[in-house]
């Protein structure tokens, strides 16, 4: 593609093509596809429009209320068709604002319900990642945030439930579904097949948090009158109850950051902790990390700052790749991307994604749903969320020495 406007396009899945209809809806009918390539696409038109995959949430919290439940319910591929919430009030308050035909005050009320296609969750670190195991043990499809687990114990759990047969699990690391991120990752690729750059050196990945509503009006969402059900932040075994608050928090945080380094490098589960230097609250400091074969450096901390301060830089020997993330709710924009060439004549260059208004919560819902109906793998699969929970016990053990 000439010019500056450049992104990672998701294959186009045409008729007859291996995985095309391999994935059917949960009442055993195959769906009406629709391929991956935007309203520009033939096979995308009014004629071949899909029929919508039913959608059972649970959680009526933050996420659910100013995320996934107004993208979920502004793509016309989803009908979100039940909504699960323990607190009655404030259930039925999202569920008319959504306009949601079914409720339950109970997750396993989406569970038993064979009507429904996909199941999705967001809640409480530790409550949605046993309602993710109910829903897996349905043998659906299941979304849910992240992070997938608050230990390697929980997070095998959820793997066990997810080889139920038609079971499959994704998890919410949305800078991967970021136009600006999936534009950095083609260039990256590219460098590294033409070794244009030379070899990847090191890779830094800086966040000191900042803000993340950037002006979004979260004074619109329902509210309930009753408390929120007491939840044990579980962490593993091994580690002592009073480190459990700070484990959580550094967690549920930073495993974006690690998840995207691993992105980043098509490591896999390639990587390992070398070295942690964290401050007494367990916040503040570095982690070094070798992740395909390449020194990684993971940078933490806390800044009142008027954005977000999250950015992640890919470093050649002749150059780099540095992305900075964008306020997490702002809903048009996606990661900004440099290019810096070093050598005999050097040169920045800033490219744009093709998709350049948009919002990398909204492509990764939309994303899920075109894996259910294709059969293609998911970018964020609860396989690969395995590995960052593996590195952040790896990081609290060597920390606490």
């Amino acid at each position: 593609m000439a010019g500056s406007e450049r992104e990672a396009v998701p294959p186009c899945v045409p008729p007859g093509a291996a995985g095309y209809d391999s994935d059917r809806l949960h009442d055993g009918t195959a769906p009406t596809l629709r391929c991956a390539c935007g309203d520009g696409c033939a096979r995308n038109s009014k004629e071949g429009s899909v029929s919508a995959l039913r959608l059972g949430y649970a959680g009526c919290g933050f996420m659910a209320q100013n995320v996934h439940l107004p993208n979920l319910t502004a793509l016309p591929e989803c009908e979100v068709a039940a909504l699960a919430e323990v607190r009655p009030d404030l259930g039925r308050k999202v569920q008319a604002k959504f306009g949601i035909p079914s409720f339950h005050e109970d997750h396993m009320g989406l569970a038993r319900d064979d009507s429904l296609d996909v199941l999705a969750v967001s809640s409480g670190f530790t409550t949605q990642g046993e309602i993710a195991i109910d829903f897996l043990r349905t043998g659906r499809p299941v979304f849910m945030e992240k992070p997938m687990a608050l230990s390697l114990r929980q997070a095998d759990r959820i793997l066990e439930a997810a080889q139920t047969p038609g079971a499959r699990l994704m998890v919410g690391y949305m800078k991967r579904h970021d136009a600006g991120n999936q534009l950095a990752l083609e260039r990256l690729r590219e460098f590294r097949r033409s070794g244009e750059l030379g070899d990847v050196m090191y890779v830094r990945a800086h966040g000191f948090c900042g803000d993340w509503i950037c002006g979004m009006d979260v004074g619109r969402m329902e509210t309930s009158n009753l408390p929120l059900p007491a939840e044990a932040r579980e962490g593993p075994d091994w580690l002592p109850a009073d480190h459990r608050p700070h484990y959580v928090n550094f967690l549920q945080q930073y495993c974006h950051n690690l998840n995207f380094m691993r992105y980043l490098l098509d490591a896999g589960d390639d990587a390992e902790v070398v070295a942690v230097d964290l401050d007494s609250t367990s916040h503040q400091g570095v982690s070094v990390f070798r992740i395909g074969g390449v020194r990684c450096m993971l940078e933490t901390g806390r800044l009142d700052h008027h954005r977000w301060d999250d950015h992640t830089q890919v470093y050649f020997r002749q150059g780099w790749v540095h992305t900075w993330a964008p306020p997490l709710l702002n809903e048009n924009l996606p990661a900004e991307v440099e290019i810096y060439r070093g050598g005999p004549r050097h040169s920045y260059e800033r490219p744009l994604p093709r998709d350049r208004w948009s919002w990398a919560y909204r492509r990764e819902m939309q994303a899920f749903l075109d894996c259910v109906r294709t059969g293609e793998p998911f970018l964020a699969s609860g396989e690969d969320a395995w590995t960052d929970i593996r590195l952040m016990e790896e990081i609290y053990r060597m920390h606490l020495g």
